[in-house]
Protein backbone atom coordinates (compact mmCIF):
# COMPACT_ATOMS: atom_id res chain seq x y z
CA UNK A 1 0.00 0.00 0.00
CA UNK A 2 1.07 3.47 -0.89
CA UNK A 3 2.03 5.34 2.25
CA UNK A 4 2.65 9.51 2.47
CA UNK A 5 5.26 11.43 3.72
CA UNK A 6 2.84 14.31 5.67
CA UNK A 7 -0.67 15.27 5.82
CA UNK A 8 -0.48 17.21 2.43
CA UNK A 9 0.92 14.44 0.35
CA UNK A 10 -2.38 12.57 1.36
CA UNK A 11 -4.52 15.59 0.53
CA UNK A 12 -3.22 16.44 -2.47
CA UNK A 13 -3.61 12.48 -3.64
CA UNK A 14 -7.20 11.99 -2.25
CA UNK A 15 -7.23 15.47 -3.90
CA UNK A 16 -6.40 13.68 -7.45
CA UNK A 17 -8.13 10.74 -7.13
CA UNK A 18 -11.16 11.57 -6.43
CA UNK A 19 -11.18 14.69 -9.37
CA UNK A 20 -10.02 11.50 -11.81
CA UNK A 21 -13.15 9.75 -10.27
CA UNK A 22 -15.75 12.58 -10.26
CA UNK A 23 -14.66 13.53 -13.64
CA UNK A 24 -16.00 9.97 -14.76
CA UNK A 25 -19.85 11.25 -14.07
CA UNK A 26 -19.80 14.35 -16.46
CA UNK A 27 -20.78 12.80 -19.33
CA UNK A 28 -24.05 10.28 -17.63
CA UNK A 29 -26.94 11.30 -18.30
CA UNK A 30 -29.78 11.14 -15.41
CA UNK A 31 -31.24 8.13 -17.04
CA UNK A 32 -27.80 6.45 -16.15
CA UNK A 33 -27.96 6.96 -12.53
CA UNK A 34 -29.70 3.41 -11.68
CA UNK A 35 -28.80 1.70 -15.47
CA UNK A 36 -27.21 -2.05 -14.60
CA UNK A 37 -24.75 -3.66 -16.47
CA UNK A 38 -23.95 -7.01 -17.54
CA UNK A 39 -20.22 -6.92 -15.97
CA UNK A 40 -20.41 -4.47 -13.95
CA UNK A 41 -21.48 -5.05 -10.05
CA UNK A 42 -22.50 -1.33 -9.31
CA UNK A 43 -24.66 1.55 -11.21
CA UNK A 44 -23.29 4.92 -11.43
CA UNK A 45 -25.94 5.75 -8.68
CA UNK A 46 -24.62 2.85 -6.08
CA UNK A 47 -20.76 3.59 -6.69
CA UNK A 48 -21.26 7.30 -5.75
CA UNK A 49 -23.65 6.02 -2.51
CA UNK A 50 -20.99 3.66 -2.04
CA UNK A 51 -18.70 6.24 -1.64
CA UNK A 52 -20.91 8.80 0.17
CA UNK A 53 -21.30 5.86 2.64
CA UNK A 54 -17.91 5.31 3.76
CA UNK A 55 -16.71 9.12 3.54
CA UNK A 56 -19.66 9.79 6.04
CA UNK A 57 -18.41 7.18 8.30
CA UNK A 58 -14.75 7.88 8.45
CA UNK A 59 -16.00 11.50 9.25
CA UNK A 60 -18.66 10.21 12.15
CA UNK A 61 -16.16 7.80 13.88
CA UNK A 62 -14.13 10.95 14.40
CA UNK A 63 -16.79 13.06 15.30
CA UNK A 64 -18.51 10.58 17.83
CA UNK A 65 -14.86 10.20 19.21
CA UNK A 66 -14.03 13.56 19.76
CA UNK A 67 -17.39 14.36 21.38
CA UNK A 68 -16.47 11.44 23.40
CA UNK A 69 -18.48 8.68 22.50
CA UNK A 70 -17.73 5.08 22.00
CA UNK A 71 -17.81 4.10 18.32
CA UNK A 72 -19.28 1.19 16.92
CA UNK A 73 -17.13 0.32 14.24
CA UNK A 74 -17.85 -0.27 11.35
CA UNK A 75 -21.44 1.57 11.58
CA UNK A 76 -23.96 0.26 14.46
CA UNK A 77 -26.24 -2.67 13.62
CA UNK A 78 -23.35 -4.16 11.30
CA UNK A 79 -20.23 -6.54 11.51
CA UNK A 80 -16.74 -6.01 9.72
CA UNK A 81 -17.38 -10.53 7.69
CA UNK A 82 -20.88 -8.82 6.90
CA UNK A 83 -20.82 -5.73 4.90
CA UNK A 84 -23.41 -6.48 2.00
CA UNK A 85 -25.95 -4.96 4.39
CA UNK A 86 -24.13 -1.98 4.96
CA UNK A 87 -23.65 -1.07 1.11
CA UNK A 88 -27.40 -1.61 0.75
CA UNK A 89 -27.86 0.68 3.40
CA UNK A 90 -25.93 3.35 1.83
CA UNK A 91 -27.69 2.55 -1.60
CA UNK A 92 -31.19 2.84 0.48
CA UNK A 93 -30.08 6.17 2.33
CA UNK A 94 -29.48 7.90 -1.32
CA UNK A 95 -31.70 6.64 -3.81
CA UNK A 96 -33.32 9.67 -4.33
CA UNK A 97 -30.62 11.99 -4.89
CA UNK A 98 -29.60 12.57 -8.70
CA UNK A 99 -26.28 11.92 -10.02
CA UNK A 100 -25.69 15.77 -9.13
CA UNK A 101 -26.51 15.66 -5.62
CA UNK A 102 -24.42 12.36 -5.46
CA UNK A 103 -21.78 14.39 -6.78
CA UNK A 104 -22.36 17.43 -4.48
CA UNK A 105 -22.57 14.93 -1.66
CA UNK A 106 -19.14 13.39 -2.10
CA UNK A 107 -17.27 16.40 -2.63
CA UNK A 108 -19.02 17.81 0.57
CA UNK A 109 -17.43 15.17 2.47
CA UNK A 110 -14.11 14.51 0.55
CA UNK A 111 -13.60 18.62 1.42
CA UNK A 112 -14.49 17.79 5.51
CA UNK A 113 -11.95 15.00 5.13
CA UNK A 114 -8.86 17.28 3.51
CA UNK A 115 -9.69 19.88 6.04
CA UNK A 116 -9.70 17.71 8.70
CA UNK A 117 -6.08 16.02 7.49
CA UNK A 118 -4.77 19.39 7.87
CA UNK A 119 -5.63 19.50 11.34
CA UNK A 120 -3.74 16.16 12.51
CA UNK A 121 -0.63 16.51 14.22
CA UNK A 122 2.24 13.85 12.91
CA UNK A 123 1.63 11.84 15.92
CA UNK A 124 -1.92 11.60 15.48
CA UNK A 125 -1.23 10.83 11.42
CA UNK A 126 1.44 8.37 11.36
CA UNK A 127 1.07 6.79 14.65
CA UNK A 128 -1.53 3.77 15.56
CA UNK A 129 -3.70 3.99 18.55
CA UNK A 130 -4.18 7.96 18.29
CA UNK A 131 -7.90 7.30 18.21
CA UNK A 132 -10.62 4.69 19.83
CA UNK A 133 -12.38 4.01 16.50
CA UNK A 134 -8.71 3.61 15.10
CA UNK A 135 -7.45 0.72 17.65
CA UNK A 136 -7.53 -2.27 16.04
CA UNK A 137 -5.42 -5.66 16.02
CA UNK A 138 -4.29 -3.95 12.65
CA UNK A 139 -2.10 -1.18 14.60
CA UNK A 140 -3.32 1.25 11.37
CA UNK A 141 -2.67 4.78 11.75
CA UNK A 142 -4.72 7.07 10.98
CA UNK A 143 -3.41 7.90 7.54
CA UNK A 144 -3.87 4.33 6.46
CA UNK A 145 -8.11 4.28 7.56
CA UNK A 146 -8.05 7.21 5.72
CA UNK A 147 -6.54 5.65 2.37
CA UNK A 148 -8.45 3.25 2.55
CA UNK A 149 -11.37 4.81 2.80
CA UNK A 150 -11.52 7.33 0.22
CA UNK A 151 -7.61 7.12 -2.28
CA UNK A 152 -8.38 3.18 -2.51
CA UNK A 153 -12.10 2.93 -3.51
CA UNK A 154 -12.24 6.12 -6.15
CA UNK A 155 -9.34 4.41 -7.72
CA UNK A 156 -11.51 0.98 -8.11
CA UNK A 157 -14.41 2.67 -8.66
CA UNK A 158 -12.83 4.92 -11.69
CA UNK A 159 -11.93 1.86 -13.03
CA UNK A 160 -15.83 0.43 -12.30
CA UNK A 161 -17.22 3.45 -14.06
CA UNK A 162 -14.96 3.62 -17.25
CA UNK A 163 -15.68 -0.41 -17.55
CA UNK A 164 -19.42 0.46 -16.94
CA UNK A 165 -19.00 3.51 -19.58
CA UNK A 166 -17.22 1.05 -22.11
CA UNK A 167 -19.89 -1.73 -21.64
CA UNK A 168 -23.13 0.94 -22.02
CA UNK A 169 -21.37 1.98 -24.99
CA UNK A 170 -20.89 -0.93 -26.76
CA UNK A 171 -24.63 -2.30 -25.54
CA UNK A 172 -25.85 1.26 -27.28
CA UNK A 173 -23.95 0.30 -30.23
CA UNK A 174 -25.36 -2.95 -30.56
CA UNK A 175 -28.95 -1.39 -29.77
Amino acid sequence: MQSYADQQALITTIDTTYAKFIAEFAALTPADRDRVIAGVNRTPGQMLAYNIGWTALLLDWEKQEQAGQTVQMPAPGYRWNALGGLYQHFYDAYQDEDLAALQAHLTANVTAITAWIATLSDQEFFEPAQRHWATTPAQWPLWKWIHINTVAPFRTFRTQIRKWQRLANATEQKG
